[in-house]
C-alpha cells in the first residue's frame, strides 16, 4: 500500500499552525483564591445574590450570572429554588480598566478633543459603557486593557465569607462578554483550594455562537 508522506518542513509547518490555532483558542489568566473552605463541607445548593447597585442593571447582571453558571456547577454546586433555600449565596463582579491610564487622565488631552471614553464594570456591579473614539487630534495610542472577574461565596445563614476567587488577564480589546465564561472557569477551576497566589490558569475560550 502506498502512503503519502509530507516532507519534514511540511510537518513542522503543520505542527506550528496547529499550535498557533490552539494558542488563539486558549486564555491565560492570573488567578488568586482566598478562604478556608471547610474540609468536611461539600458544595451544595447556591443562589446568586445581587447588591442594590447591581439591581439597577438587571440585564448586565443576568449576563454575568449566565456566564458564571457553568463554572459554578462544574465546581459541584447545584441551583437552589430561591435565595431563601440556598446553602450558599454568590456575588459576581467584572471590570475592565486601562492598565496605563495616566495618558488619558491628563487634562491637556481631554480638553484637546481626544475623546476617550473608558468603560468599566464595577467591583461587584457591572457598569460597562464601552470604549469609543470621538473626533479629535493627537498621537495614535494602542491601549492595553486589564480584565477581571470576581466570585464571592458566603454562607447564607451566617453571612460568613467562605471563598473568594479572582481571575484577570489583559489584551488590546475592552470586549469581555465572550471571555466571561472562560474567566469564571479559570477563577473556580481549583475550587475549593486556595493559593498559591497569583498563579496562571489556562482555559479554552468558547466559540462565539
Amino acid at each position: 500500500m502506498l502512503r503519502k508522506t509530507l516532507p519534514v518542513a511540511g510537518l513542522v509547518f503543520a505542527a506550528l499552525t496547529l499550535t498557533g490555532c490552539a494558542a488563539f483558542n486558549n486564555l491565560n489568566n492570573e488567578v488568586s483564591t482566598y478562604g478556608e473552605w471547610p474540609a468536611a463541607r461539600k458544595p451544595s445548593t447556591y443562589a446568586f445574590e445581587r447588591l442594590p447597585s447591581q439591581q439597577g442593571q438587571p440585564q448586565r447582571q443576568q449576563m454575568l450570572e449566565d456566564a458564571a453558571r457553568g463554572a459554578v456547577e462544574a465546581a459541584g454546586f447545584v441551583p437552589a429554588a430561591d435565595v431563601a433555600s440556598a446553602d450558599v449565596v454568590m456575588q459576581l463582579g467584572a471590570r475592565v480598566s486601562i492598565n496605563d491610564p495616566w495618558y488619558y487622565d491628563d487634562p491637556f488631552w481631554w480638553r484637546g478633543g481626544m475623546h476617550w471614553h473608558r468603560g468599566y464594570y464595577g467591583r461587584f456591579g457591572p457598569r460597562y459603557f464601552g470604549p469609543g473614539w470621538g473626533p479629535g487630534w493627537g498621537p495614535y495610542y494602542d491601549p492595553n486593557f486589564e480584565r477581571e472577574v470576581a466570585v464571592l461565596i458566603r454562607d447564607r445563614k451566617t453571612g460568613q465569607i467562605l471563598y473568594e476567587a479572582r481571575a484577570n488577564n489583559s489584551g488590546p480589546s475592552s470586549g469581555i462578554d465572550y471571555l466571561l465564561p472562560a474567566m469564571f472557569e479559570a477563577a473556580l477551576k481549583d475550587f475549593p483550594k486556595s493559593g498559591p497566589n497569583p498563579r496562571t490558569v489556562t482555559v479554552p475560550i468558547a466559540k462565539k455562537s
